[in-house]
């Protein structure tokens, strides 16, 4: 992770700005001022024309050491008194669990450049103390290192994407990581077994670097390529498995990075990063977590659509050297970064979740539907504790955030197809944030239920969804709405439960058609049954 370029601005967003999984967001009248229903979006799901699959590890999480994120948060170690499994919180990984989370990027983030496996390996009491140079100055104790990582990943169902280090590491370095890990024989696999497991463990997904353009090493685009080349030579699986090879992508709009790893490294890896966050003022003065008004509302919500137009000139620049799309994208650092919460450490990254935050999440995710021919992966940054996480502690307290209950109304979305839409949306704007008011997406889960998701960005109006179905065969529709009365409302741990999905009954399916009332400021699933 390192700060994003903060030269972006959102003045009259463009059509470009799409909300569907396949279709165009088009104008029809300005958001009115006074409190009447906004005009009605006109939706076409076409269930008759399946899409790609929306891959499951698109709901990949990101736990970085960095603040509260591992230590505290995930893990307590064996001898806490706070309830945990060989470390690792109970009430944490079951709630993650709740989730399905599908796959862990770990160490980093920036703290993986500077990180060397052999240090978190061995008697947890004999390894050795860094300093955290990237996030606080803290020491880190290396007391979660490879074998309690993938304790954790195993404790979750998940998988486990490990981040490699070529900031300052060496390709023979991270190959006999990847050795350690994952081989059956050999000198490696012995010193493995004598650390507590015999076993080879699978590492489906290798991060060669992490933000090779920042903290992995400022390099340049070309430089960055040929080193890719270099390390990727040197990660080999064993015989019969597979590591898929992720090579460090792009900052935000940095389409030339894009076109540059492409065309010099394209051939020797299985998919490409991307990081955008939404930053929505200078980096010096972001906004505040849980204290702003509409105009820093319609910003952020201005500044997260812009994810699909990157995606968009993203997957162009990819076409060039791969229009088959055997690479595929993976937009592994995502959210929000707000200023950290009064009193925490700066450089811990603690922010609080609010209605706001789960509306981003709404639309991003219906983004990733739209390109999910090319985007298999993405993890939301991050899990614990950290900017737009899913879960906040504090010792021996647990709450669940906005974001959260949004990955959990999405979860059936894991594997689906994507049924591609048609949308109208009236737009919104405050001041000179303007937008479509409406962000949806569909997707007929493995169950054969087709899913439709609906947001509504406007604070202040309702709107109706008039939608039509081709390819739907369904006698009813139920489904779940996340809303709250204010938009800096919030999970506390005293007031746990005050954004939360409850039962939806402002849907009706009838003659083939299906009228949706979305309440202000809300995030709605439906089920067609």
């Amino acid at each position: 992770m390192i700060e994003p370029r903060m030269t972006r601005t959102l003045k009259g967003l463009a059509g470009a700005l799409l909300l569907s999984s396949a279709g165009i967001a088009t104008a029809q009248t300005a958001a009115p001022t006074t409190s009447a229903p906004a005009p009605a979006t006109t939706l076409t799901v076409h269930a008759d024309t399946p899409g790609p699959t929306y891959d499951r590890h698109i709901f990949t999480q990101f736990a970085e050491h960095l603040g509260n994120g591992v230590y505290g948060g995930l893990w307590v170690g064996p001898n806490s008194k706070i309830p945990n499994v060989r470390g690792f919180r109970t009430d944490v990984v079951t709630a993650l669990r709740g989730i399905a989370v599908p796959a862990v990027r770990w160490p980093g983030g920036c703290f993986a450049d500077e990180y060397h496996w052999r240090e978190g390996v061995g008697p947890r009491g004999k390894r050795p103390v860094k300093i955290n140079t990237n996030w606080g100055g803290v020491t880190e104790p290396n007391a979660v290192g490879t074998h309690e990582f993938m304790d954790l990943v195993e404790q979750l169902g998940a998988q486990a994407y490990i981040s490699g280090n070529v900031g300052n590491g060496t390709p023979q370095e991270m190959a006999e990581w990847v050795e350690y890990m994952t081989s059956p024989a050999g000198t490696l696999a012995d010193e493995r077994t004598k650390n507590g497991h015999k076993a080879p463990w699978a590492v489906p997904f290798f991060g060669i670097g992490n933000e090779l353009w920042g903290c992995g090493g400022n390099m340049r685009a070309p430089y960055a390529a040929d080193v890719t080349r270099r390390y990727a030579t040197f990660i080999k699986a064993p015989a019969g498995t597979k590591v898929t090879k992720i090579a460090s992508g792009a900052n935000s709009a940095d389409y030339a990075w894009t076109e540059t790893m492409m065309r010099e490294a394209g051939d020797q890896v299985d998919a490409l990063s991307m990081h955008y966050y939404t930053v929505a003022a200078p980096w010096e003065h972001k906004l505040s977590s849980t204290v702003f008004g509409e105009e820093e509302w319609a910003h952020v919500l201005a500044e997260t659509l812009r994810m699909d137009e990157m995606l968009t000139k993203h997957s162009a620049a990819m076409d060039k050297y791969d229009p088959q799309k055997k690479v595929w994208l993976a937009v592994d650092e995502w959210g929000t970064w707000y200023a950290p919460d009064p009193g925490t450490n700066p450089g811990f990254l603690r922010q609080q979740n609010t209605l706001r935050d789960a509306m981003v999440t709404a639309v991003n995710l219906n983004i990733f539907a739209k390109h999910a021919d090319r985007v298999k992966m993405t993890a939301i940054a991050q899990m614990v504790n950290v900017l737009q996480a899913m879960i906040l502690t504090d010792g021996a307290k647990m709450v669940l955030t906005p974001t959260y209950h949004v990955f959990a109304m999405y979860k059936p979305y894991m594997d689906g197809t994507v049924l591609p839409i048609d949308i109208a949306s009236p737009w919104y704007n405050k001041n000179q944030w303007t937008m479509p008011a409406v962000s949806a997406s569909a997707v007929r889960g493995k169950d054969g239920i087709v899913r439709i998701a609906l947001a509504n960005l406007d604070p202040n109006k309702a709107t109706s969804v008039s939608a039509t179905l081709p390819g739907v065969t369904a006698q009813g529709v139920t489904g779940q709405v996340l809303t709250a009365s204010t938009m800096t409302a919030h999970n506390s741990f005293e007031t746990p439960n005050v954004v939360a999905p409850t039962a939806f009954d402002g849907a009706r399916l009838s003659g083939g058609t299906l009228a949706v009332t979305l309440p202000p400021m809300s995030v709605v699933m439906l089920e067609l049954k």
